[in-house]
């Protein structure tokens, strides 16, 4: 197949364009670079079957001609990361909802498949925990911009249903949760690689509120696989589905184990959220998937441990600071 991929130089877009290359398929990236990089498809660069765009998702004329000749879409672009959107949030809305807009009149032109990844963020503050995907939502405030993020994928989602319910558009849409492994940036404020980081460099740990807020950590070739599995299944189309790991940590053991894994003595340091991201910020306390429908629809489930998720991407961040392998890291 011809498979194009928005936001394929993003951290999941890459991993999901290797696993298709793999598979033999013919993929189209495209991205503005803004927060992907070109670096993450550097192993398969080289392919005659990869393709990179250097384009933005908002340009109906860009993305017109890619999804024509393209036999299935997964659209991934957008602005990602809380300090991202809470710094740049008139570009978060309008990159999110314009680009989903124009993807799917595209897709609706040419009668292609979309796979739209959304974001857990939907759930807001929801307090029925393990999140369905019937269950209601609550949200913060307007006026608190880190709710901004949410209110854009929950606009992409209801177009998309909007297309498929009024056009017959098929579209599969996913939401991830926390979505983490090698290749993910500390520059957007991820929690993992950013602890990672400090840890090996001996600099403090930094845990956020009182650190007992828990969430569900998943590796991206788990989503990815999940994520093509629902692209194959004809039953999933018109549906919504969550996509990760039921694994639930807190993030003061979550830094606790970064500790140990690096070998690290760095402090683990608890900051008040208002001294990160200000007065307007709000978070919540649990944010676990329920993945009943995913396993039902496709025979779905996580396969790897936090633990593992950890290693693989201390191993590789490593490797990118030039810094010695833990003991115990090096033979896995």
């Amino acid at each position: 197949m011809r498979i194009l991929v928005t936001g394929g130089a993003g951290f999941i877009g890459s991993h999901l364009c290797e696993s298709l290359l793999a598979s033999g398929h013919e993929v189209w990236a495209l991205d503005d670079l803004s927060t992907g990089r070109s670096e993450n498809f550097r192993s398969y660069v080289e392919s005659s079957r990869f393709h990179f765009v250097n384009g933005d998702v908002t340009q109906l004329s860009t993305v017109r001609g890619l999804v024509e000749s393209s036999d299935l879409v997964y659209h991934l672009a957008a602005a990602v990361g809380v300090h991202y959107v809470l710094e740049n949030p008139l570009r978060s809305l309008t990159t999110n909802i314009r680009g989903t807009e124009v993807v799917l009149h595209a897709a609706d032109l040419h009668r292609k498949k979309v796979i739209l990844f959304s974001s857990s963020e939907v759930y807001g503050k929801g307090t029925t925990v393990p999140f369905s995907e019937d269950d209601d939502r609550l949200l913060g405030p307007t006026q608190k911009l880190r709710w901004s993020y949410a209110c854009g994928k929950e606009v992409d989602e209801c177009l998309a249903l909007s297309y498929h319910q009024q056009h017959q558009l098929p579209v599969v849409i996913v939401r991830c949760f926390n979505t983490c492994g090698p290749r993910q940036s500390a520059a957007y404020g991820m929690v993992i690689p950013n602890m990672i980081e400090r840890a090996l460099r001996g600099q403090p740990i930094l845990v956020f509120g009182d650190g007992q807020q828990t969430r569900c950590f998943s590796a991206v070739q788990d989503v990815v696989r999940g994520v093509i599995l629902l692209a194959d299944s004809q039953a999933a189309i018109g549906e919504v589905f969550n996509i990760g790991t039921d694994e639930e940590v807190t993030v003061l053991d979550l830094a606790e184990r970064v500790k140990r894994l690096c070998r690290s003595d760095s402090e683990i340091q608890r900051v008040p959220y208002e001294q990160v991201y200000g007065s307007s910020f709000e978070d919540m306390r649990r944010r676990v998937p329920d993945l009943k429908k995913i396993r039902r629809a496709v025979g779905y489930r996580p396969e790897v441990r936090l633990d593992q998720l950890l290693e693989m991407t201390i191993r590789e961040t490593c490797e990118q600071l030039g810094h010695p392998i833990p003991a115990g890291l090096a033979t896995a």
